[in-house]
């Protein structure tokens, strides 16, 4: 059973030194790193995370920057399509609510881009709301701990029952703590010596392999590799991009094909009407 005494003390002692957790970070930043690292290791996205609030400190800011200017500064976190919602969202935030990130899990949902997962984060750790905030890391450690199960499916109900175990004080620590308590120690291969949860359901049920894995998908041959070598090889020219330079990077002419069609149908690329390509303005 989780006990929230134990993972506040634990996080308190151990938790990363990451930019967006130091005192002062705007509700903006928060939502920026949330958002940033989605997918994408933590260590990655600090670098960036920084540069971009260096350069974009506000939503206004953002909404005001070129397409073309996200996209490079976006670099190679993977999935750019995340760049583009984070511009729509900075313009509903400036249009609709004042240039305000919203604190209301509600209406963060109404933004574009922002999921269950990234509204609840934001109205937790940046307004300091105790609300269940619940990712794989969070289901893992709820699953173990709490069912004695090796881990579980997302499911609907899981956010009402991390709910149950929220602190009445210290409620946004603890789950800052849940998290990353899953992405340190609880983790897919655990490192239960190192654990503070006392009273693991899991630990006492002798660690049984009750969750079937999917496997994990492979990136080298896949469309999304060939994608991320055309919207580099775009990303860093100083103009736009012939036909020639995107067939010299990858040898399957048909994957090749599919890849840059399908970025310019998810408006990262555009092509001139001479054949040339190049990022959104």
């Amino acid at each position: 059973m989780i006990d929230a005494r134990e993972i506040v003390a634990w996080y308190r002692a151990n938790a990363r030194d990451l930019p967006w957790r130091a005192p002062g970070v705007t509700p903006w930043g928060v939502l920026l790193s949330e958002v940033m690292s989605h997918q994408t290791q933590v260590e990655r996205v600090a670098p960036v995370w920084r540069e971009w609030m260096g350069r974009w400190p506000t939503p206004e800011a953002f909404a005001a920057a070129g397409t073309d200017e996200i996209l490079r500064a976006w670099g190679s976190l993977g999935y750019p399509r995340r760049a583009l919602r984070l511009k729509e969202c900075a313009r509903v935030i400036v249009d609709k609510h004042a240039g305000n990130v919203p604190s209301d899990v509600e209406e963060l949902l109404a933004l574009p881009g922002i999921g269950e997962y990234t509204a609840r984060a934001v109205a937790c750790f940046a307004y300091g709301q105790n609300v269940a905030v619940v990712d794989t890391n969070v289901r893992r450690v709820y699953a173990r701990a709490e069912l004695g199960e090796e881990n579980l499916k997302p499911r609907k109900a899981e956010i009402a029952a991390v709910t149950e175990l929220l602190p009445e004080r210290d409620g946004p620590v603890f789950s800052e703590g849940l998290i990353e308590l899953g992405a340190l120690v609880c983790r897919t291969t655990p490192l239960c010596d190192q654990c503070p949860v006392t009273d693991c359901a899991w630990r006492e049920r002798g660690y049984p392999k009750t969750f079937e894995r999917t496997p994990a998908q492979k990136f080298a041959g896949t469309d999304r590799q060939v994608r991320g070598k055309i919207m580099r090889v775009v990303r860093e020219a100083k103009a736009p991009v012939p036909q020639g330079d995107i067939d010299a990077i990858w040898p399957d002419e048909a994957q090749r094909s599919r890849a840059l069609w399908s970025l310019l149908a998810d408006g990262l690329l555009e092509q001139t009407p001479s054949g040339y390509f190049h990022l959104p303005r």
